[in-house]
């Protein structure tokens, strides 16, 4: 249950939980696909929980690590991480593959929430 006044946070999922939490979602979902041993990855994941927190009346913000999760980055075909997928509808709206600065990712995700 969310309460008045409490930040929303990044979600962390697995493949079995991705249709159920991204692909029936009613609201736009970014799906942000990360390692432990990736330097990139370190560097945005600020900018990620960022986003959760400023945007969370109107995105759902999802996080998930590609080693454990063959099944999902096989079938969206992500090579390299940092990577990041606008989801609206079930259906990838928008993608970027590599680090990312906050404003850069903001403005990626105003785009398609406007």
């Amino acid at each position: 249950m969310l309460m008045e006044g409490v930040v929303s946070q990044v979600i962390e999922i697995t493949d079995t939980e991705f249709e159920t939490e991204v692909l029936k979602a009613e609201e736009p979902v970014l799906v942000y696909f990360w390692a432990s041993w990736c330097g990139p990855c370190r560097l945005v994941s600020p900018s990620v929980k960022w986003i959760a927190e400023t945007y969370s009346d109107r995105l759902k913000v999802i996080k998930m690590e590609v080693d454990p999760n063959p099944a999902t980055v096989k079938q969206y075909q992500i090579e390299g991480v940092p990577a990041l997928l606008l989801f609206k509808n079930g259906q990838v709206t928008q993608s970027h593959e590599g680090a990312i600065g906050k404003q850069s990712l903001q403005a990626l995700v105003d785009t398609h929430l406007a």
